[in-house]
């Protein structure tokens, strides 16, 4: 018996998942074998193996069998199973980093790869910016009327230029163009007496044009400071320029400008906005760019053929060409070009003064902004070949990546001259591709690192063997398979082609499916050697897949035939757990109490009912409240009246002394809920006896006892009172009794003299 291999379906839903899985998403996909049915196939796998032995094989199992994992063919008994390593990589041109007068940045040089698909190769690129590296500049003005305030002062100050940029290198060569615009309406004025004086404003001007080419680069920074004081001002109708015509032909026309291996920068200069692709069509102008050199022999680009460059035509020939573009523009047009460097790789905006005073502390603040930025990138590399990367800016480097994730950007900033970087690159392919080359560099340096890359896609299994006794004679063996001669067919060769020419693997097909034998078997001569418990002509029944219970299949009470449970004689259900007996359901009167279904040999409640048996009532007090109501209402009236209510609940009414057991009362009524063995509600009721409402009796006893302790206690305060009233009286008729009054002559008391005189 052999293990169940993967499904048609199941392996086109592998080889779908496996790309989202490989190193750059995730570690699984180098690790996961999807089985393929031949060794090339196999080795294009990652994580496979493929056994290539004689007899590896038992009847009825696919070739895809001979392809898994390295370590699960041995453990099966596959001496050497063909597991192709990738080797090292070849470093073919690997200089060491120097300064010296052949100056090399970037190591290595050229290395070679062979590469496994899906098996991720990783290698270590040091980068060290060299001091006294050699600069083209190639300087970029916009002669239009406004810049004449300009160049007055850039005039002035080319000297300063050529000294600031002398600073940071010794080998550097210069040179200048310069444009306006289209000479064509809208833009420039066509008008024979304006073309013939060359006049604007009052102030002499030279014809407009849309580039010129004025000075090649040169070492000869004099010819370079004589060209820019002989420039005079030209002038156009509208104010955006043409200044993406001049990048384009400055880029484009290396061989006529010069530009050589050194660093490569464009300075442009102006003080207004550009032209863009489909401006042109207001002068009738069309036809795109065509990324040619374009200039005369004089250096004059006519600009009448071509429409504008786009933002992308001018980003991918300055990439190209390693060229770094420095915008030096005034204050108020600064935040268009902004937003255009943010578009063009290794460009850099400055904010020039009116008069353009400040145009050499902008090359100097320009220039060490993109020194100090380091950016690894690829170019020409097919489709199918990732190639992800790890930044190590630090110096020295913290060694091999790790745990690290890779990005699809290599980027170091703040670099200074001789600090030395590492990058890891890692490439993997997602499928076999021709011998292939690409190149990596440093944005703005010349020098290229060339990586070739070799497909391991083929297996080396030995020779080929002919009229194989393992291919019955009729056929070639090769990696452990059968190539079959025409007229057989099979794995070993061993079935003849059907005289009605019919396809033996067409009668493994269960009505034009397209899976032999349902995906779950081998076709074998025309019939299907199904795996593991599958049975049928077509391996279309599975026994071991039906339902199950108790993680049982078919809960252990039945057999699984063909997808479906046949259960024992006492069992039903789909997966046999549905019990055809009732004992469990039984009660003293009707089967569940009467309120249920028996089903499964379980008790299944309705009405509100519950319990193994439905014998239980909840909330019965709450729920017969309705009915109690009724009751009361109708007292007297007699019971039937409340059938609906009650719910056909058997009503009876009892003297409320026989019903003090009760546990459910409502209002004025005591009552009870029973379910009797015949599944009847009874309800057995009776009013409260009557009694004394203690509220009041309560009250008035309350009021009685205030009044009396208030009586009381007035009374025994007056009691107290007249005791001590006769008390006092009492004590007062002793003292009085008691007193002795004596006459006593007072000496100094005299008796009274009344004398008359009478006045005549």
């Amino acid at each position: 018996m052999f293990v169940r291999g993967p499904t048609a379906s199941q392996m086109v839903l592998l080889s779908i998942l496996l790309p989202l899985l490989h190193p750059l998403g995730g570690v699984l996909g180098a690790k996961t074998c999807v089985p393929r049915p031949s060794c090339s196939e196999c080795i294009q796998s990652p994580g496979c193996a493929w056994c290539s032995a004689k007899g590896f094989l038992q009847a009825g199992e696919p070739s895809e069998r001979r392809c898994d994992a390295k370590e699960a063919l041995t453990s099966r008994g596959c001496e050497k199973p063909y597991h192709p390593v990738t080797e090292e990589a070849l470093l073919m041109k690997d200089k060491e980093l120097s300064a010296s007068d052949d100056t090399i940045q970037l190591r290595p040089q050229q290395i070679d790869f062979q590469l496994r698909v899906g098996v991720p190769q990783t290698f270590k690129v040091s980068f060290k910016r060299a001091e006294g590296y050699p600069i083209d500049l190639y300087y970029l003005m916009d002669l239009s009327f406004s810049m004449g305030d300009d160049l007055d002062m850039i005039k002035k100050l080319s000297q300063d230029m050529v000294s600031t940029l002398q600073r940071s290198t010794k080998k550097l060569r210069i040179g200048l163009g310069s444009f306006v615009d289209k000479v064509a309406l809208p833009y420039v004025s066509q008008m024979k007496r304006k073309r013939r004086e060359h006049q604007h404003r009052g102030t002499s001007c030279q014809p407009a044009f849309s580039f010129q080419n004025l000075l090649n680069l040169t070492t000869d920074t004099a010819a370079f400071e004589k060209k820019v004081i002989g420039q005079r001002i030209s002038a156009s109708l509208d104010s955006p320029e043409s200044g993406f015509d001049a990048i384009m032909q400055a880029a484009v026309c290396k061989d006529v400008i010069g530009w050589d291996k050194g660093t490569k920068i464009l300075l442009y200069t102006s003080d207004d906005t550009f032209h863009m692709a489909g401006d042109g069509r207001l002068a009738g102008i069309s036809e795109p760019p065509d990324g040619h050199c374009h200039l005369s022999p004089s250096g004059l680009y006519n600009g009448t053929r071509f429409d504008y460059p786009s933002i992308g035509q001018l980003a991918r020939v300055l990439t190209a060409n390693n060229i770094q573009l420095i915008f030096a523009v005034t204050k108020y047009i600064s935040a268009a070009y902004e937003e255009l460097s943010k578009m063009i790789p290794q460009s850099v905006v400055g904010v020039l003064e009116r008069d353009s005073s400040n145009v050499v502390q902008i090359i100097k603040k320009a220039y060490n902004s993109l020194s100090s930025s380091v950016v690894l990138e690829h170019h020409s590399a097919p489709q199918g070949l990732e190639v992800a990367y790890q930044a190590h800016c630090t110096s020295p480097s913290p060694g091999p990546p790790g745990l690290r994730p890779w990005s699809q950007r290599a980027e170091c900033k703040d670099i200074k001259i001789n600090q030395q970087v590492d990058f890891y690159v890692q490439l993997n392919m997602s499928r076999c591709l021709e011998q292939t080359e690409f190149y990596l560099s440093v944005q703005g340096i010349s020098e290229q690192l060339k990586v070739v890359v070799k497909m391991k896609c083929e297996c080396d299994c030995g020779p080929v063997e002919e009229a194989s006794p393992s291919c019955s004679g009729h056929g070639t063996l090769h990696c452990g398979t059968c190539r079959c001669d025409p007229g057989f067919l099979g794995q070993a060769c061993d079935c003849q082609q059907s005289e009605d020419h019919v396809s033996l693997d067409e009668k493994c097909r269960h009505c034009g499916s397209s899976q032999l034998c349902s995906g779950h078997g081998s076709c074998v001569c025309g019939k299907c050697a199904c795996q593991h418990s599958l049975t049928g002509q077509f391996c279309e029944c599975d026994n071991s897949n039906c339902a199950q219970s108790n993680q049982q299949l078919c809960g252990g009470n039945g057999k699984c035939v063909c997808g479906k449970c046949n259960c024992s004689a006492t069992y039903g259900g789909e997966a046999c757990d549905c019990s055809t007996l009732t004992d469990r359901c039984q009660t003293a009167g009707r089967p569940c109490s009467g309120r249920g279904d028996c089903l499964c040999n379980r008790c299944v409640c309705k009405g509100g009912f519950d319990g193994d048996h439905c014998s239980h009532i909840p909330n019965n007090c709450t729920k017969y409240e309705k009915c109690v109501t009724c009751i009361s209402n109708l007292w007297g009236e007699g019971a039937e009246a409340c059938k609906v209510p009650c719910e056909g609940a058997e009503l009876s009414s009892k003297d409320g002394r026989t019903l003090q057991d009760a546990h459910c009362s409502f209002q004025s009524f005591l009552y009870d809920v029973r379910l009797t063995p015949q599944g009847i509600v009874h309800l057995r009721y009776a009013e409260m006896p009557s009694t004394i409402d203690k509220t009041w009796v309560i009250i008035w006893s309350a009021m009685s006892g205030i009044v009396f302790i208030g009586l009381l206690i007035i009374f025994i305060s007056r009691m107290l009172l007249e005791f001590h009233y006769r008390r006092e009286y009492q004590s007062s008729v002793t003292d009085q009794q008691q007193t002795d009054w004596k006459e006593t002559h007072i000496p100094l008391f005299k008796g009274t003299t009344t004398t008359t005189v009478i006045y005549r």
